[in-house]
């Protein structure tokens, strides 16, 4: 049985919880449980004159009275002993006083309506995500490759609401909500997964499962399903990367070899191994971006830029900074540069879109 409802759980969109303690939860429902005897109480004694005490007709409904009455009233203990007589007072009980009835009962049953209710906002909110989900980027695989590139992501303006995780694992999921994100469980080499995560109408689809065979097969699903999103895979053996390519990804990362290579350098020079990590790292130190090229930089060379120009993005190509292609720079070119982290380096610069010729020549 526990199989049986594993099983069913695949490929189940999950949303991040939403972050509320218990005792917050239980206050709330308090205090709307008084507020809600203490309207009825407020409407029975402005309206007491059309009330009847049936054990004492000479007696006139009072504050006492009135709290007494909402009280059974709205426990649906209903004596008898205090009643509405008045046409106009039986019309407000019939259209206000049970209303309010249903609301308090509503309240205080607890368990039952609470995991409907849960159940119900997931869906609703299940509903709105997919019918807003679209160019946004899917994380296969949220092991600590896939952390970093979700954490990159984010540090650089992409939205948390914006990223989806396919994951298999519990504890991705624990991991992922955690960081408010939504997860899609499953194997993410099946396409009704991959369909629930919405990955025909992504932008973007970042592939770190652990296995090289479970990549080949998340990128072939991956472009059959989305032939125009931008595919980024990592491999473990650089054998796989043409097979990879093959199967659709527009980018391949090995991550032994990279690794295998930072340590390596590392051990022959300490110093470019820390320099290498602080080009990794994030937040600190210097980063690595990709800008576009500003107007007043058109026509110049990419060694007088103040940024550290170490590549030029042109019609797709990329070129060194030295390659004698690229000794004048033209619009439409995007530059690779280094740049120290604190003057936010992916973020965009006023100057590269929307400009006019005679802007140019200026």
């Amino acid at each position: 049985m526990p199989d049986d409802a594993a099983e069913q759980s695949r490929g189940q969109v999950r949303l991040p919880a939403l972050d509320r303690s218990p005792v917050w939860e239980l206050s709330r429902r308090l205090l709307l449980a008084v507020a809600i005897l203490a309207f009825t109480v407020v409407v029975v004694y402005v309206d007491r004159a059309g009330y009847r005490d049936n054990t004492d007709p000479s007696h006139r409904v009072d504050l006492v009275d009135s709290i007494y009455y909402s009280t059974v009233t709205l426990s649906t203990t209903g004596y008898g002993d205090v009643t509405p007589y008045a046409p106009h007072t039986r019309l407000i009980n019939a259209f206000l006083i049970t209303p309010l009835r249903i609301g308090f009962l509503v309240l205080l049953i607890g368990t039952t309506i609470e995991v409907l209710a849960v159940r119900g906002r997931e869906l609703f909110r299940i509903t709105r995500w997919r019918r807003n989900m679209e160019h946004h980027v899917v994380v296969i695989g949220y092991g600590t490759k896939g952390r970093s590139a979700v954490d990159t992501l984010k540090r650089n303006g992409v939205s948390s609401e914006r990223v989806v995780v396919v994951d298999p694992s519990s504890t991705a999921l624990g991991e992922a909500h955690a960081d408010g994100l939504a997860v899609v469980t499953g194997d993410a080499t099946r396409r009704e997964v991959l369909r629930r995560a919405g990955v025909t109408s992504a932008r973007q689809v970042i592939i770190t499962t652990d296995r090289d065979d479970s990549t080949v097969l998340a990128t072939l699903n991956v472009r059959q399903l989305n032939p125009d999103a931008y595919v980024v895979a990592a491999v473990r053996e650089a054998d796989n990367v043409p097979l990879v390519r093959q199967s659709g990804a527009d980018a391949v990362v090995t991550s032994s070899d990279a690794v295998g290579r930072l340590l390596g350098l590392s051990s022959l020079s300490p110093t470019l191994g820390e320099v290498l990590e602080d080009l990794l790292s994030y937040g600190a130190g210097l980063e690595v971006a990709e800008r576009d090229l500003l107007v007043q930089e058109v026509g110049r060379q990419p060694q007088s830029l103040p940024d550290q120009v170490i590549a030029v993005v042109r019609d797709g190509n990329v070129h060194h900074y030295y390659d004698p292609a690229v000794t004048q720079l033209m619009r439409g070119d995007r530059l690779v540069v280094v740049r120290p982290a604190e003057e936010l380096p992916w973020a965009p610069r006023p100057g590269t879109h929307g400009e006019s010729a005679s802007d140019e020549t200026e």
